[in-house]
């Protein structure tokens, strides 16, 4: 995949390049070398039974920014795979919007970490998750 091209087009808006994306109706407000940032509406079809945002929901919206991140810093022959994730939930929500802010922690050779917190439209942090993926590398011609 050409993330530098995918990147692109997600920065001018271009739907149906992301299907979660767009499910979701998650927007982009910020794709930067290391960093990205994304605001996803809390709806109620969203809520679990006792009525919060399900926390699944939150954790892939983590992931989500956090991949975004890392591919703003991956050289043309690199891709990547999530291979560890780890959240904490501070507080529920039921309503309004979350934002996630993810940023690269550091980039190796073979493994790249990122962070990223969930906060409410009151910018009160919801959860926060850290990830590593795995770099993978395809052969050149």
């Amino acid at each position: 995949m050409n993330y530098h091209l995918y990147l692109e087009k997600i920065r001018a808006g271009k739907k149906g390049l992301n299907p979660y994306l767009d499910h979701f109706n998650i927007q982009v407000i910020d794709l930067s070398s290391g960093r990205a940032v994304f605001r996803m509406p809390v709806r109620p079809e969203y809520l679990q039974g006792a009525g919060f945002m399900q926390g699944g929901l939150m954790v892939a919206l983590a992931d989500e920014a956090i991949a975004h991140a890392m591919m703003t810093v991956l050289a043309p022959e690199e891709g990547l795979t999530t291979i560890e994730l780890k959240s904490n939930f501070l507080t529920g929500v039921d309503k309004g919007e979350l934002v996630a802010e993810a940023s690269v922690f550091k980039k190796g050779r073979s493994l790249i970490i990122g962070d990223c917190l969930v906060t409410d439209d009151g910018r009160k942090p919801v959860c926060r998750t850290s990830a590593t993926f795995m770099l993978l590398r395809s052969k050149q011609k």
